[in-house]
C-alpha cells in the first residue's frame, strides 16, 4: 500500500469515528456505538472505502492497550472495599452466570466447539466501567448507594475479566484447554500484577522529578506512553496478553491506587491528575481506531441474513447477557427491588471490554464471521440498551442519598 493512500484511509477512519460518535451521543447513545457503526459504513459492508490492513491493525492494537490503560487509570479498588460484600456478590454472580450460560447455550444449544463456546461465554462476562460510570453520572447517581455497589462490582468484574482474557489467550495460541498451562498463566498474571505496579510507581516518581526540572514540554505523555508500551512488552514476555500491560500501568498510576505500593510511595493525586489530563487526548486519538477496526472486520455481505442461525444465536446470547447480569443483582436480599433492578441494568453494558474479547476470538481464528457478527450485535445491543434502561428506571425518582 502506498503511503499517501494510507494517509487518506487514516483520515477517513478518524473523521468517520468522530462524526458517527457525535451523532450517537446526540441521540443519547454511547459514542462507542457510533464509532463501531463508522467502521461498518466505510468498510466492506457498505462503502468499501477502507480495507482492513496490517498497518491499521497495528494502530488498533495500540488503541486497545491505551484503552485498557485508561480503564486501569479509572479503576477505584477503594470502592470495591467500601461496598464490600454486596459488590462482590454482584460481580461474581454477574461474571459466572453469563459465562456459564453463554458457554452452555453455545456448546449444547448450538453445537459449537469447546474453544468457540469458551470465547462466547468470555465475551459475555465483562462490564464496561467507562459506559457504566458515564450513564450513572448523567443521572446524578454515581455517588448513590447503588452507584457505589455498581462501581465496586465493575472493578472486580474487570479484574476477573482480565484473568479470563489471559486464560483464553493462552487457549487460543495453545490450540486448546490445558490445565497445566492454565495454572502457569494464572501464576504469571499474579506475578505480573505484583511486580508491575511497584515498577510503575518507581518509574512515575522518576518521571515526576524530571518533569519538575525540565523546560521542554511533552515529557509526561512521551514517558507514560513509553511506560505503557514497555509493560505491554513485559506482559507478553511473561506469557500473558499485552493488554494486561496497559491495564496494570493504568492501575498503578491511578489516583485511587489502593495497594501497599501506593501507600508506601505516597501517591501524589495532583501528579496522577496531570497524567490523566495529558494522556486523555492521546487515548482518545487511538481508541476510536480500534472501534472502527471492529466495524471494518465485519463484512455483512458474507453473512447469510436469511439463515435462522444469526438471529437465533444473537437473540439467545442477548438474553443471556442481560439476564446473567440482572440475576446477580437480584440476589441482594437487603436492597429494595428498585435498587436491585437499577444495579442489574447498570451492569449490563459490555462496551469496549466485550469488543476486546470478541476481537481476540476473531483474530485467533476461533470465531467465524457469523459468530463474530452475532457477538458484536450482542455487545452493541447491551451497550445501547442499558443507558436507556437506567433512564427509564430513574424517571420520576427522588434524588438519591450519597453512600
Amino acid at each position: 500500500m502506498e503511503t499517501h493512500v494510507f494517509f487518506l484511509q487514516l483520515m477517513v477512519i478518524l473523521l468517520a469515528a468522530r462524526l458517527f460518535g457525535e451523532l450517537a451521543a446526540r441521540l443519547g447513545a454511547p459514542a462507542v456505538i457510533g464509532e463501531l457503526l463508522a467502521g461498518v459504513v466505510v468498510g466492506p459492508s457498505l462503502l468499501g472505502w477502507v480495507p482492513l490492513n496490517e498497518v491499521i491493525k497495528l494502530l488498533a492494537e495500540i488503541g486497545i492497550i491505551l484503552l485498557l490503560f485508561e480503564v486501569g487509570l479509572e479503576t477505584d479498588i477503594g470502592k470495591l472495599v467500601k461496598s464490600g460484600g454486596r459488590s462482590t456478590l454482584v460481580a461474581v454472580a454477574g461474571f459466572l452466570l453469563p459465562f456459564l450460560l453463554g458457554f452452555g447455550v453455545a456448546w449444547v444449544g448450538f453445537g459449537m466447539d469447546l474453544m468457540v463456546a469458551l470465547f462466547v461465554g468470555g465475551t459475555l462476562t465483562a462490564t464496561s466501567i467507562g459506559i457504566t460510570i458515564r450513564a450513572l453520572s448523567d443521572l446524578g447517581r454515581q455517588h448513590s448507594v447503588e452507584g457505589q455497589v455498581v462501581l465496586g462490582a465493575a472493578v472486580l468484574d474487570d479484574i476477573l475479566g482480565v484473568v479470563l482474557l489471559a486464560l483464553l489467550y493462552e487457549f487460543s495460541i495453545g490450540g486448546g484447554v490445558n490445565l497445566a498451562n492454565s495454572g502457569k498463566v494464572v501464576l504469571f498474571v499474579v506475578v505480573f500484577f505484583l511486580i508491575a505496579p511497584g515498577m510503575a510507581k518507581l518509574m512515575s516518581l522518576l518521571i515526576r522529578r524530571v518533569d519538575l526540572s525540565t523546560d521542554i514540554p511533552g515529557l509526561i505523555p512521551t514517558t507514560i506512553v513509553s511506560l505503557v508500551l514497555f509493560f505491554a512488552w513485559l506482559a507478553h514476555a511473561l506469557g500473558v496478553p499485552e493488554l494486561l500491560g496497559g491495564f496494570a500501568a493504568g492501575l498503578a498510576l491511578s489516583r485511587r491506587f489502593f495497594l501497599p505500593f501506593g501507600i508506601a510511595l505516597k501517591t501524589d493525586p495532583s501528579f496522577a491528575h496531570r497524567i490523566e489530563q495529558q494522556m486523555r487526548p492521546i487515548v482518545h486519538l487511538f481508541t476510536p481506531i480500534f472501534f472502527v477496526t471492529v466495524g471494518l472486520s465485519l463484512n455483512l455481505h458474507e453473512i447469510d441474513w436469511g439463515s435462522g442461525f444469526i438471529w437465533a444465536f444473537s437473540a439467545s446470547m442477548l438474553a443471556v447477557a442481560v439476564l446473567g447480569k440482572v440475576a446477580g443483582a437480584l440476589l441482594l436480599a437487603r436492597e429494595s427491588w428498585h435498587s436491585r433492578w437499577l444495579i442489574g441494568v447498570a451492569m449490563v453494558p459490555r462496551g469496549e471490554v466485550g469488543l476486546i474479547f470478541a476481537e481476540l476470538g476473531r483474530v485467533s481464528g476461533i470465531f467465524s464471521n457469523e459468530v463474530y457478527a452475532g457477538m458484536v450485535i450482542v455487545v452493541a445491543s447491551t451497550t445501547l440498551v442499558a443507558p436507556f434502561g437506567l433512564k427509564a428506571l430513574c424517571r420520576g425518582q427522588p434524588a438519591p442519598p450519597s453512600a
